[in-house]
């Protein structure tokens, strides 16, 4: 068991966490030495409820069909991955016309000088470029402020991670003893929370550890001995961290679950009900997701309390999305690819496969065939995937492709169009892929292959 003592020793000087920072003012704490330092990867892997073979057919060698979706994969019991095929769902003309026209604008009835919160804490707000809450923000820090569990159901993209960062980090700076758990679905999402919540603290020595599925767990073991108030991570990577005794839930006082529907799809709900149950009563419970299925709602009537309700989403997508089919049937799935890849409009995009070898296949077609690409999946090293998303983001390739749990919760600006190479599984998967493009007021398309 890996246990904590009571005692705390300051750290080295110079010496850096895992974020960069030098913890010169960052007190360490002290461990025994009986604990297991196993480098499992245990939980989150990508392939978690998914299957990691490849599809039927060879797309570009030649075969009718490519990598299209129906085709049968390698799951368990090498049965049939289910797709989501409701044409009429793949079609929606966006009525934004130019990428120039002013989107309705919101009219917060707070300002971020004018909540209650800390100097500091405002200060650091508007030099990270926030001027005025978005309307998730605007509805939902006044009552986690207050103490409120909340549940709120909202579209990816309109400013959820603030929402939940800014009123918690307040809570901390009232109270330093205080201590917040964040789950995340991917270890992508996990870090990208991560990072704002290192913008809104700057200066204000409150800490943070991220704890993700994927990654050496002793690298993440040795980063609990310094102080921290939040901890950041992937379900099951969390689940296992307090199993050995390094997280001390009891600790615990709030817990945020974001993207609560992916995790329930990928499989989390025994650790995120695990979770739940195990930090103490009472506490305060924030629960974030874009939609809301049986599953969400039961969750949501066992574990929160009285919580406060508010969804934000008008539409399961944006307006400024226009949603297209491209019919393949008796065509070469990767020629059809090719000739709209070579289109000047296609400046940013990001193409869906359902497997991580179709995924990998769909890459290596489109190198030979002269495109700038790269691609994501569950099987590539951390390391990888985050110089895929630089190399995306940075304009060094300008097309990504992608399974669904590997792009799940990448804000990546200025994607001009998402391609659905292979059917969704769920309507869930396809909000979700198409919810990349069109933000932030820009235009964006998405394209749906339909055999």
């Amino acid at each position: 068991m890996f246990n904590k003592t009571n005692g705390r020793s300051f750290s080295r000087d110079g010496q850096k966490d895992s974020g960069g920072r030098k913890t010169d003012d960052r007190r360490s704490k002290s461990f025994s030495n009986g604990h297991n330092n196993s480098s499992s990867n245990n939980g989150d892997n990508y392939s978690r409820g998914r299957s990691s073979s490849g599809n039927r057919s060879s797309g570009f060698s030649g075969s009718r069909g490519g990598f299209g979706g129906g085709n049968r994969g390698g799951g368990r019991g090498g049965r049939k991955m289910s797709v989501f095929n409701d044409i009429s769902k793949f079609i929606n003309k966006s009525n934004v016309k130019e990428i120039n026209e002013v989107p309705e604008i919101y009219i917060p009835e707070n300002t971020f000088t004018s909540l209650n919160i800390d100097e500091r804490l405002k200060k650091n707000i508007l030099d990270c470029g926030y001027a005025n809450p978005t309307l998730i923000q605007d509805k939902s820090i006044p009552s986690i402020l207050a103490g409120r569990d909340l549940v709120g159901i909202a579209n990816t993209g309109t400013g959820k991670t603030a929402a939940f960062l800014l009123p918690l980090i307040n809570k901390v700076l009232k109270n330093k003893k205080e201590m917040v758990i964040i789950l995340a679905p991917t270890r992508e999402l996990a870090v990208q929370i991560d990072d704002e919540f290192k913008k809104f603290t700057k200066g204000l020595k409150i800490w943070s550890i991220c704890a993700v599925g994927g990654m050496p767990i002793f690298k993440q073991i040795k980063d609990f001995r310094y102080d921290h108030n939040f901890v950041i991570g992937t379900p099951g990577r969390l689940k296992d961290l307090i199993e050995r005794g390094v997280i001390n839930i009891k600790e615990f006082s709030t817990i945020v679950l974001d993207e609560s529907d992916r995790m329930l799809d990928m499989g989390f709900v025994d650790d995120m009900k695990f979770l739940m149950r195990e930090i103490p009563k009472p506490h305060q419970t924030l629960f974030f997701s874009a939609t809301v299925s049986p599953a969400v709602s039961t969750i949501i009537k066992e574990f929160l309390v009285d919580p406060v309700s508010i969804q934000v989403k008008t539409r399961d997508t944006a307006a400024s999305i226009d949603q297209d089919v491209v019919h393949v049937k008796g065509k070469e799935k990767m020629s059809v690819l090719h000739d709209l890849l070579i289109d000047p409009d296609f400046e940013k995009v990001i193409i869906f496969g359902k497997t991580k070898l179709g995924v990998d296949k769909i890459h290596k077609n489109l190198q030979i065939l002269g495109h700038k690409s790269i691609a994501i999946h569950g099987d590539k090293r951390p390391r990888e995937r985050n110089f895929a998303i630089k190399s995306f983001k940075d304009n060094h390739a300008k097309i990504l492709i992608a399974t669904d749990v590997a792009a799940r919760g990448l804000d990546i600006p200025n994607v001009s169009h998402v391609i659905n190479y292979d059917l969704p599984s769920t309507y869930e998967d396809y909000i979700h892929r198409i919810g990349r493009t069109g933000r932030a007021g820009k235009v964006g398309k998405a394209l749906t292959f339909i055999d």
